[in-house]
């Protein structure tokens, strides 16, 4: 396709990416963000095998490994010390691992990767309004403090994330909140557990905890991180922790059953402004593209954070649209091929997160009873250990598919 003026709205994950990756191709890409300037907030994410082999396509693969914390397994604990989940990359491929790192990490890595020509920016730029029409796309949008203005764009890519209210109304079959969330602080390394395993911990349905390492931001490249979540209803998210006290309640309440972690915190927690709120959304779309338009990341697929899926999707998603986009002749060809690549990837893994979030966050105990039987059982199974492995990686296509890895170095 010949050189395109692009509208990317959103400078998340899979906005940042996309850009990259059209601009690279030749294309004229503005990029606006509601945000002043690049804030990345958020708590620290997991990179698995899929989001890391994008990586590698960019470029930026050794620029994340020196900021990045290099995970190696994934283990869950029960209150009585036994493992409900034992996952370790190798079981996939000796090669494998996933990537701890701090959401400024990642921006700033898919920042250094913008070609020389860069891209434009409307930073402080609110969208308000699209209109489709034969030729272009024509966004509405304000900076802050200025007036209205109107530009027509040959496409438009929304990427602003799982409460958007520019995709196309007609497209999504789903949005709705989950009932539960977590509360999050990024804290100085644990090292009292092993540093190359995300642990997590379970009590029935109602009680989790994980503790990702984090690697560094590049500001304090040599400060190390760690990240804590923990599970509560987002009904609970006004009270939960408004007082040193009830840190320290909290943290007594963790030591019942995870002496170590507790420890853990005693040291690093000391006041209540540490913690973060993280509310999750379901947004199911009926489709993915069409016309001059497309929607990526959280906008187009939000899901519970279960599987930790959330990133690499973003970046699969910019993947997929800079691959379409470059075998395309008009943009009526894009969506066909951007649809086969994403469609039933995105099916599985909100269909497998609908399956598996209410066994960890929900109010029906009996499913943690029956959870606590079966996980164990089926790691002993070679088959089931190695079709969890490929999903958790995040190269599933559907049950009994997945993505070849070669396509990512044509």
């Amino acid at each position: 396709m010949k050189s395109q003026r692009i509208a990317i709205v959103g400078a998340g994950t899979a906005g940042l990416a996309s850009a990259v990756l059209l601009s690279c191709q030749g294309h004229e890409v503005t990029l606006f963000e509601q945000a002043v300037q690049l804030e990345n907030v958020g708590a620290g994410v997991l990179l698995q095998p899929s989001g890391l082999a994008v990586f590698r396509h960019l470029g930026v693969l050794d620029a994340a490994m020196a900021l990045g914390a290099p995970v190696r397994a994934l283990q869950g604990q029960l209150a009585d010390s036994s493992l409900l989940v034992d996952h370790h990359y190798h079981d996939l491929n000796t090669d494998d691992f996933g990537l701890g790192m701090h959401r400024a990490a990642l921006c700033d890595v898919l920042v250094s990767a913008f070609p020389a020509r860069s891209i434009e920016w409307r930073m402080g730029h609110a969208v308000l309004r699209v209109t489709e029409q034969p030729d272009g796309v024509v966004l509405q949008h304000q900076a802050v403090g200025g007036t209205l203005q109107d530009n027509q764009f040959d496409a438009l890519l929304i990427a602003n994330g799982a409460k958007s209210q520019l995709r196309p109304k007609d497209w999504v079959l789903l949005d709705r909140p989950y009932p539960w969330g977590a509360v999050w602080s990024i804290l100085p390394e644990c090292e009292i557990l092993d540093r190359q395993v995300l642990h997590q911990f379970y009590h029935g349905t109602q009680t989790m905890m994980g503790i990702l390492p984090t690697g560094a931001v590049p500001s304090q490249p040599q400060q190390r991180l760690s990240s804590v979540f923990w599970s509560i209803p987002t009904a609970q998210f006004a009270t939960w922790g408004q007082q040193p006290e009830q840190i320290a309640a909290w943290i007594e309440s963790v030591r019942q059953y995870w002496p170590h972690a507790a420890g853990w915190l005693a040291q690093v927690v000391t006041r209540p402004e540490q913690f973060m709120r993280a509310a999750y959304r379901d947004v199911i779309l009926s489709r993915f593209g069409a016309g001059r338009q497309g929607v990526l990341g959280d906008a187009a697929h939000a899901m519970s954070p279960q599987l930790g899926q959330g990133v690499n999707m973003a970046l699969l998603d910019a993947w997929a649209i800079g691959r379409a986009v470059q075998q395309a002749h008009s943009w009526d060809q894009v969506w066909p091929h951007y649809q086969q690549w994403r469609a039933p990837s995105i099916r599985f893994y909100q269909m497998m997160s609908r399956q598996l979030t209410p066994l960890y966050q929900s109010d029906r105990r009996a499913l943690g009873a029956v959870r606590d039987v079966a996980f164990p059982w089926m790691y002993r199974v070679p088959w089931l250990r190695r079709e969890m492995a490929k999903t958790i990686s995040g190269f599933k296509m559907g049950a009994l598919r997945e993505l070849d890895r070669a396509v990512f170095v044509e």
